[in-house]
């Protein structure tokens, strides 16, 4: 197990890009106006998720006189969760905030997110209440995945994809972020035992460049949520989930076979040739499966945790240990 990284700094705030050379300076400038001014030891971390232009050599040129940017670069597009990841992987800050490159989320909104975390939050997450985006391809699809994601995770928020949030780093150090989780972290943080809040940011028109977002992603949130929704409930014990499935299809078969020697007995209906017979036998087998399929999933489970030391619980306090 890799040791835990120093959190010798107050402030890790977080900026994956892509292809944004048009907005990446005024961006820099915008983030660095506000959180110069908290009295708080900071760093800004950009990510460069593997863009074709010229942002990147903006953002070099700017480093060789400000020693509180730091840059990563990936070798190609990975992706925003990818790039997320990459920046909190190496991140100082206690408190970690994340925000887009496009000049749309507003950086004034971070001191009063800092405020409302010092109420005891471990997520604060901004609502873009007056979003400035189009209805049918951004806003509609936006408001379905929130709205789905809030009933299957119990963490009801009403803008997931609102990237400017602040997390306590301890919770967002707990787990590994893959595919397009990125926008679940707050479900995540929850899991962990942080208490997730939400308050209204302002949102700006896109002025320069082009937006990445599609409605392509409404259906790779879809499939993440069954990910989430699986590690969330059942990550420690997947026997209880495919067990449970598997009993009830035995319960099934034992009932299906039942009625099948009602039928036989009492309707003159012979068994080999009544296809209730072959469903209680396909529900039996496949009942007998998921079983077996749950307690190897149990033992990869154990093996995972034991193997690399990795813990099902994240301790708040420590008294006199």
């Amino acid at each position: 197990m890799n040791a835990p990284r120093p959190k010798d700094l107050d402030l890790s705030v977080i900026i994956p890009f892509y292809n944004e050379e048009e907005n990446i300076e005024e961006a820099y400038s915008r983030i660095k106006k506000v959180i110069s001014r908290l009295d708080r030891s900071y760093e800004l971390i950009f990510v460069d998720d593997g863009s074709t232009d010229h942002g990147f050599d903006v953002l070099k040129k700017i480093a060789e006189r400000d020693s509180h940017l730091r840059i990563i670069r990936f070798t190609r597009n990975f992706g925003q969760t990818a790039a997320m990841s990459a920046g909190f992987g190496s991140a100082r800050g206690k408190i970690y905030i994340t925000l887009d490159a496009d000049n749309q989320n507003d950086p004034t909104d971070i001191p009063e997110i800092l405020e409302k975390m010092k109420e005891g939050y471990g997520v604060v997450s901004g609502w873009r209440k007056n979003r400035h985006d189009t209805f049918l391809t951004r806003k509609l699809p936006s408001l379905i995945a929130n709205k789905l994601i809030s009933i299957v995770t119990g963490v009801s928020l009403k803008d997931y994809g609102c990237t400017l949030k602040a997390y306590d780093s301890r919770y967002v150090d707990a787990f590994t972020l893959y595919g397009e989780m990125h926008r679940f972290i707050p479900a995540y943080a929850r899991l962990a035992g942080a208490k997730v809040t939400e308050i209204p940011v302002k949102h700006h028109a896109r002025i320069k460049g082009k937006s990445k977002y599609g409605i392509s992603r409404t259906f790779k949130v879809i499939l993440d949520l069954l990910t989430v929704k699986f590690l969330g409930t059942f990550a420690t014990t997947p026997l209880y989930l495919f067990g449970g499935v598997g009993i009830l299809m035995n319960l099934i078969a034992i009932l299906t076979g039942f009625y099948v020697l009602y039928q036989k007995y009492f309707h003159d209906i012979f068994a080999h040739r009544n296809p209730l017979l072959l469903l209680a036998v396909f529900m039996s087998v496949l009942g007998v499966l998921l079983i077996m399929l749950g307690l190897l999933a149990e033992l990869l489970v154990r093996t995972y945790h034991e193997s690399q030391g990795k813990n099902v619980y994240l301790i708040e306090e420590k008294v006199n240990f």
